[in-house]
């Protein structure tokens, strides 16, 4: 798939103020300072659609941009941030809940990690939580550039062997860089393909 447009719709605080749900659309989610926003420029090859900061946490909306007037990217915000306060983390957690369970036209959604962390329990919880409610998900490894190969199969293993203490086979696993643009076909290939499956 070739991207042509990427261009920024709506930011909402709830599902209801998401766009009419008319196309396919895919979501993007990670702990804060996982890189979303480098990706999802990445992959787009907009340097500034989603911006980036310094300061994790940023995102505190649900970001909706149109790709090629075809699907809909959705910038969810960071989970995990620990100077955020208790009760911003849950309306956080339930704002992105709500958006996983009620968008209808949502086919997949990006888990982000950073492949340099071992397993984190905020992750494997979310996972959880996503394959127990039935919301289909791949999970993408951020950060490859910043590993040895060998490092990189070493990480992947020991995160795949935690998974499989819970999952009884292991999701679709892709490993990205934003800086070497790695990961970026796969992404799009997966999208174009799983947009054949959209029933409006």
């Amino acid at each position: 798939m070739e991207i042509n447009s990427a261009q920024f719709v709506i930011s909402s605080k709830i599902v209801s103020g998401c766009p009419s749900p008319n196309l396919p659309e895919y979501a993007f989610i990670g702990r804060s300072n996982v890189g979303k926003s480098s990706l999802i420029n990445m992959i787009t090859g907009e340097k500034k659609l989603a911006k980036t900061s310094s300061t994790p946490g940023k995102t505190q909306l649900i970001n909706h941009f149109i790709i090629n007037n075809t699907w809909y990217l959705a910038d969810l915000p960071g989970y995990g941030y620990a100077r955020l306060s208790k009760e911003t983390r849950e309306k956080f957690g339930d704002m992105i809940k709500g958006y996983l369970l009620k968008r209808e036209n949502l086919l997949c959604t990006f888990i982000l990690i950073d492949i340099r962390i071992e397993a984190q329990n905020i992750d494997l919880e979310f996972m959880e939580w996503m394959g127990l409610s039935q919301i289909p998900f791949v999970i993408v490894f951020t950060k490859k550039d910043k590993l040895k190969r060998t490092q990189i199969n070493t990480h992947l293993e020991a995160y795949k062997k935690v998974l499989l203490t819970k999952w009884d086979e292991l999701p679709q696993i892709i490993t990205s860089s934003a800086e070497t643009k790695e990961g970026k076909e796969e992404i799009l290939d997966f999208i174009e393909k799983t947009n054949t499956l959209f029933q409006p």
